[in-house]
């Protein structure tokens, strides 16, 4: 593997070479010893299939569909492939989840006056409370308590019991389909009790039956989990709005103290931000001998929080994607590494001790062998907290910078970042016809919605993700960007106005009119909720169903459990659905076909997992003119 099989950004290269003369364990030598044989791709055939498992005592079990070969229990190779598919989206709703408990763990203490925070967007907060039915009198802080109380109310709901934030927030036609085929869900909590007792042995062994309820439980996960962490999110620390941002590994300089905050939940990031920006830290950051103290965004913890807040010379940038993460390290520009809720290695401890710097875990969920450190994060103490991680910085640095020779000189980018459905609106004036008008009169065919992670499946890191979104924007049509694959597009230049000139006439036309790029920077995987949001608004102003519009879901390197519980929410919702690399459903055949050919007369989406990049964007661009056709335009 060398060259854009190790990653599509040039930076990422330079810094590998380093973790080669350095012999360091690094992912790229991992996966490659992962292959058989010479090919790193080539693994169990077993396993690729998705028929193997190892659940009871009786398994290891391998099914083989093609002569009826079944587990010791009789599980079919389509039941087995599917129950494995329904526990990883189990695990995918869990995290969402305990992402979703923090949040309004945080709102309701900023409510109480004990965190750091405020709450900013008061105006949302009430218009939120509204679309849920919850009254809005009183003060702002007891309106936030009444929020709180409702949501927690409804994810503890019983499974039989319909859940009320669905209810409120979904499409009509949604509604119908989900009620109709039995899977309208109840609470989170529940829903995820459900799936996980049903993938017992000797429980429920029917691929068509578990499909219906990883459905079922990723309505309930889009709904009660995303859209309201989100909005929350958007309340205490304000709604994203378009701003410049810069990106990749060029904003580490090896002479400020940088404290990276990693994962997906922005809390901890937000208060560091917040304290490290008072001028009695920067003064002991120069005490120490460096120039000053900074903040340094990283992932989808990152991601939440340039979304929202402007950089400046604290809060000084975004590097990358979970993947670049080794790379981050070997640059030898970092003092704490603050590890929240997902997407920290369990090799983090050797890096730390090669580079010099303090990894700490700041949730309860994270875990480093060797490292007794941690301040797992709490909203009353959060200042507290914040406060400890800068005394940590300060008194690495010295060490760290006599330590380590640092890479300088590495890439540094504009990105513009910070669209959301409010934002968005306010670009086209308030209103959703402008937008509507561009794909009306064809100068947008459609809209992808592009939520990603990044893989190194079959492709180097984000080179599927990047000639992806370029053969798209080159067919008119308009990217939402969403997860770490919106770092990889924001550390390409995908998200600039330069990239307009990789645009289609017709996107380039509307892009240049609004002064905006392409591709749309519109936060984190969390945000596929939000998305689904704003697509329910354009099928309301249009009158028409969700499956109808001209509207697909792509996922180019998908890679963890969080996302395909995603990719499960998009067919639940109706879309065209593109993934890869190829899921382990290949050895069920009738799960195949239900994916890729019957769910189309079920939910009205469909799944699609063609490898080559033009073939797949060819296919999408085919449905959209037919989505297209049936509106009429």
């Amino acid at each position: 593997m060398q060259g854009e099989r190790i990653s599509y950004h040039e930076s990422v290269l330079r810094v590998y070479e380093r973790l080669k003369a350095d012999g360091v364990s690094n992912i790229w030598d991992r996966y490659e010893a992962q292959g058989i044989g010479k090919n790193p791709d080539n693994r169990c055939s077993f396993c690729m299939a998705g028929v193997r498992c190892d659940l009871c005592s009786n398994g290891p079990c391998r099914a083989d569909a093609t002569k009826d070969k079944r587990g010791v229990c009789g599980i079919t190779a389509d039941g087995m492939a599917m129950r494995m598919m329904l526990l990883r989206n189990i695990l995918g709703a869990s995290t969402y989840q305990y992402h979703a408990d923090q949040t309004i763990r945080t709102l309701r203490a900023t409510a109480e006056g004990k965190t750091p925070f405020e709450i900013k967007e008061k105006g949302k907060l009430k218009s939120f409370a509204e679309r849920l039915s919850i009254d809005t009198s009183g003060s702002i802080e007891e309106v936030a308590i009444k929020l709180c109380d409702f949501v927690e109310e409804d994810w503890k709901r019983k499974y039989y019991e319909p859940s009320r934030v669905v209810e409120l927030l979904a499409p009509e036609d949604r509604k119908e389909v989900w009620k109709k085929l039995d899977i309208f869900p109840g609470g989170i909590y529940a829903e995820i009790m459900l799936s996980t007792s049903s993938c017992l042995t000797n429980v429920d062994g029917y691929y068509a039956s578990l499909a219906l309820k990883a459905m079922r439980m990723s309505i309930a996960m889009a709904y009660q989990t995303q859209i309201v962490l989100e909005n929350c999110q958007d309340i205490l620390f304000g709604i994203p709005k378009p701003h410049k941002m810069r990106v990749d590994l060029g904003v580490l300089d090896p002479d400020y103290i940088n404290i990276l905050v990693n994962g997906h939940e922005p809390f901890v990031g937000f208060a560091l931000v917040q304290i490290a920006r008072e001028k009695k830290w920067q003064e002991r950051a120069k005490a120490v001998g460096a120039k000053g103290l900074r903040i340094i965004a990283n992932i989808e913890t990152g991601q939440e929080m340039i979304q929202r807040w402007e950089m400046d010379d604290v809060f000084y940038g975004h590097t990358g994607n979970w993947l670049m993460q080794e790379v981050i390290f070997a640059s030898g520009c970092i003092d704490v590494f603050a590890a929240d809720m997902n997407c920290s290695m369990p090799v983090d401890p050797i890096y730390a001790k090669k580079y010099k710097f303090r990894l700490v875990p700041v949730s309860e969920v994270v875990a480093f062998e060797g490292v007794e450190e941690r301040l797992n994060y709490v909203p009353d103490k959060v200042k507290e907290q914040a406060e400890k991680l800068l005394e940590m910085g300060i008194e690495n640095f010295k060490e760290r910078r006599r330590s380590v020779e640092p890479i300088t000189g590495l890439p540094v980018k504009e990105a513009i970042v910070g669209f959301s459905t409010e934002s968005i609106l306010d670009s086209l004036g308030g209103k959703l016809d402008p937008l509507l008008e561009a794909i009306k009169n064809g100068s947008i065919k459609g809209i992808a919605g592009l939520v990603s992670c990044t893989s190194l499946r079959d492709n180097g890191q984000d080179v599927h993700t990047v000639a992806m979104a370029k053969e798209l924007i080159k067919r008119d049509i308009l990217i939402l960007s969403i997860g770490c694959g919106n770092a990889a597009l924001q550390v390409a230049g995908l998200c600039s106005l330069d990239a307009i000139e990789y645009a289609g006439k017709g996107l380039k036309k509307v892009c240049k009119a609004l002064s905006i790029p392409p591709v749309l920077s519109f936060g984190t995987c969390t945000d596929t909720g939000r998305c689904a949001d704003l697509i329910a608004a354009i099928s309301t102003t249009l009158n028409a169903p969700v499956t109808n519009l001209p509207i697909v879901a792509v996922a180019p390197e998908y890679m963890e459990q969080k996302a395909t519980i995603d990719a499960i929410f998009a067919l639940s919702f109706g879309l065209y659905t593109y993934v890869n690399p190829v899921p382990t459903i290949t050895g069920a055949p009738n799960l195949m076909k239900l994916l890729f050919e019957d769910l189309k007369d079920i939910t009205g989406g469909l799944l699609n997992v063609e490898k080559d990049v033009v073939k797949a964007a060819n296919m999408l661009e085919k449905v959209i003119e037919e989505k297209r056709k049936k509106l009429g335009i």
